[in-house]
């Protein structure tokens, strides 16, 4: 069912002046109710312009997904995806998570315009820009395997964003242990894996990935930490809906790589993207100092391997998190 103030959003998308009572008539409601759904729509981040004998328009053209068109070129390249576009939740992994449980099919992908509350690793939240310049969505994958087996899923899942996003433009696409996106020194985006099933397997991992695409002086302050955006970094920024279709094609080529082999295959590439190689860190575990020393690389399995007083000592992510010193 469709948002009414998304609705509204969809019509006003081309930045052209509309009469209030055109939209009115469009969404069936009174002006009172199009004032209304305005006022929602500028919640969201986005400004509204008015202007006496011309109606409303957004201040800028809107990017939204258009779910025909990632529908149908999905359909001719990865046909095992079934993509289902929201306007609204409040986290696709959350969401996707409980679809899963009930029995969700491998392959099922969940995109949303708008995270109400998007989540990031060790419940960190995840902050993205206002509707239309960031990209959110998780992926469903089964494997035969348990768990235990899934080692390295996410280093694996940052070289196929990495490899996408070069691919439309991107430059200096970069990867941080365990699962954050970098463009330069600035955070270009993040991956949350999420996975359920026996030790023995089958199991399922809820693949969610959030990325910048362009973030306005206002997203900045919300984010509150360096961050930067796929536009800061391309000549010419792809349509939201291209760059998702060139994502999912990516990831889903991983996954079934990673299925079949492990994340061995996928370390060298890895690596050499990786952001903080050689650097001077120091470990935490909520906050709490672990080890310290210099990033040497990482083990076939994806653990980070730690050049530290004691020797090569190698960490799994869990809730670990790196901190530049």
């Amino acid at each position: 069912m469709d948002v009414p103030h998304f609705t509204l959003l969809r019509i006003l998308a081309d930045g052209r002046f509309h009469s209030g009572e055109r939209l009115g008539r469009a969404l069936g409601s009174s002006r009172a109710g199009v004032r209304k759904l305005l006022g929602r729509i500028e919640a969201l981040g986005l400004r509204v312009v008015k202007a006496r004998g011309r109606g409303y328009r957004l201040a800028e053209r809107l990017d939204l997904i258009e779910p025909d068109v990632l529908a149908a070129q999905l359909g001719r390249t990865s046909p095992e995806l079934c993509v289902e576009v929201l306007d609204e939740c409040p986290s696709t992994n959350a969401v996707l998570a409980g679809r899963a449980a009930a029995g969700a099919p491998h392959g099922a992908v969940l995109a949303c315009e708008h995270q109400s509350a998007g989540r990031g690793r060790r419940g960190n939240s995840w902050v993205g820009a206002a509707v239309g310049g960031s990209l959110a969505f998780s992926l469903l994958w089964r494997f035969p395997r348990g768990g235990g087996a899934l080692a390295g899923l996410s280093l694996a899942v940052a070289v196929g964003v990495a490899r996408s996003l070069e691919r439309l433009g991107t430059r200096g696409a970069r990867v941080k242990w365990p699962n954050d996106l970098y463009c330069g020194e600035r955070k270009l985006g993040g991956i949350l894996i999420e996975v359920s099933g026996d030790v023995q397997g089958p199991s399922a991992a809820v693949v969610g990935v959030g990325l910048n695409v362009r973030l306005d002086a206002l997203a900045r302050e919300w984010i509150g930490r360096p961050a930067t955006d796929i536009a800061s970094h391309s000549d010419a920024l792809p349509s939201r809906t291209a760059l998702l279709v060139a994502l999912l094609e990516s990831v889903a080529a991983i996954l079934a790589q990673f299925s079949r082999e492990g994340f061995a295959p996928f370390k060298e590439e890895w690596l050499r993207r990786h952001a903080w190689q050689g650097r001077r860190v120091a470990l935490l575990q909520a906050d709490r100092r672990v080890a310290e020393g210099s990033i040497v690389g990482v083990a076939e399995d994806g653990a980070l391997m730690l050049s530290s007083a004691k020797g090569i000592e190698c960490f799994h992510s869990g809730e670990l998190s790196l901190k530049a010193l």
